[in-house]
């Protein structure tokens, strides 16, 4: 079955310099931008939650700065997203606010989403700017990022984010329609594929070479971010990006390319969590405890009993029943520390005794496998 950008409930957005930024002057294409914000306005009000992930900050400042050298040095760049980061955010801003919707900017590198707990971190500012119906914005943080610790492209860095925010479906915009056989700019021969069911071998070989110019892109990157996202369970769609309301366009059955999810993409991060992870402590918990986890809730930490073991926050840790019984494995919200003060107390009691509120949960049910 064909996945539905009708039917996502949340939707990640790449856009990529070439379609936000104008090469003639150097600034945002500001009315395909409204398109495209009055695309987003559009889900959310069918109760979708959504994020972007743009380029264009490099793009943005190049001219100013003077510089027009197709490549440039690491420290170029840098100081090019130090400049452009400001102007794309005033951008997005602007646009969204015309649609009454509110922005959000973060910046992440990929040290970001492999490190444990500042992927946590990560993770839980995104979902609670969603329950606050803020529209994220997300760029790489060229302005920090070394050469080794760069996504590179922000097509992987959305791969990433809908993972992280377990998307329904990533939407990729770009300067062509979907996956060919070959590229068509070069061979008029090649055959649009519209749904691609798994990436074998013969799909990744048509990935070919980036193109020229400013973007770091191209299908290569694009086919790199369907392995992630749909190995993670999560739909996703090379689209043209290079029109008026190009969300709109897909939801009404534009020509695109779907890589339908794994079927195990969704349980792939809780078999890592269940059986490649040494747990670094255990919290013991009542049964009423355990029959909200049996019911698929999270675990407060009202309901702990005990806590043993040395763990920090995106640790590891075991969840017993008061007669010893394993029931479950997650990562914890909290340090061992912090979870022996919190255990039995409701999340009313939390600033008052660590001294600021942090989350409800010990251990969030999408951080949790049930044995």
């Amino acid at each position: 079955m064909i996945p539905s950008l009708t039917a996502a409930r949340r939707i990640v957005v790449k856009i990529g310099s070439a379609l936000i930024v104008d090469p003639s002057t150097a600034a945002p294409r500001t009315n395909w931008l409204n398109s495209v914000t009055a695309d987003i306005a559009a889900l959310a009000a069918r109760g979708a939650e959504v994020i972007v992930v743009s380029s264009g900050a490099i793009s943005l400042a190049r001219q100013k700065l003077n510089l027009t050298a197709p490549k440039l040095r690491l420290e170029e760049k840098q100081a090019a997203a130090a400049v452009g980061q400001i102007r794309l955010a005033q951008a997005w801003s602007d646009s969204l606010s015309a649609q009454n919707l509110t922005a959000a900017q973060l910046l992440l590198t990929l040290a970001d989403t492999e490190d444990r707990r500042r992927y946590l971190n990560a993770r839980a500012t995104l979902t609670t700017l969603l329950a606050l119906r803020c529209i994220p914005v997300i760029n790489e943080n060229d302005t920090v990022a070394t050469t080794e610790i760069r996504f590179g492209d922000n097509d992987r860095l959305a791969a990433r984010v809908a993972e992280m925010v377990q998307a329904d479906a990533l939407i990729l915009l770009s300067d062509i329609d979907g996956l060919y056989t070959a590229d068509p700019r070069k061979n008029p021969a090649a055959t649009h594929i519209p749904v691609v069911e798994s990436l074998t071998p013969e799909i990744d070989a048509m990935g070919g070479e980036p193109p020229a110019g400013y973007s770091s892109g191209g299908m290569r990157t694009k086919l790199i971010a369907a392995h992630i996202a749909t190995q993670s369970g999560v739909a996703m769609a090379i689209a043209q990006g290079n029109l008026q309301h190009p969300l709109a366009a897909i939801a009404a059955g534009a020509k695109c390319t779907w890589f339908l999810p794994a079927p195990e993409g969704r349980g792939a991060r809780k078999n890592w969590i269940a059986g490649h992870l040494a747990p670094q402590g255990t919290l013991v918990i009542d049964d009423g405890a355990a029959r909200a986890l049996r019911k698929g809730s999270s675990l407060l930490p009202a309901g702990i009993k005990t806590v043993t073991g040395s763990f920090e926050r995106g640790d590891p840790v075991e969840i017993l029943t008061l007669t010893g019984t394993r029931i479950a494995r997650g990562l914890a919200a909290y340090s061992s520390a912090d979870s022996q003060t919190l255990a039995g107390h409701r999340s009313e009691d939390f600033e008052s005794l660590l001294g600021f509120r942090g989350r409800d949960e010990a251990v969030h049910r999408d951080d949790l496998v049930l044995f």
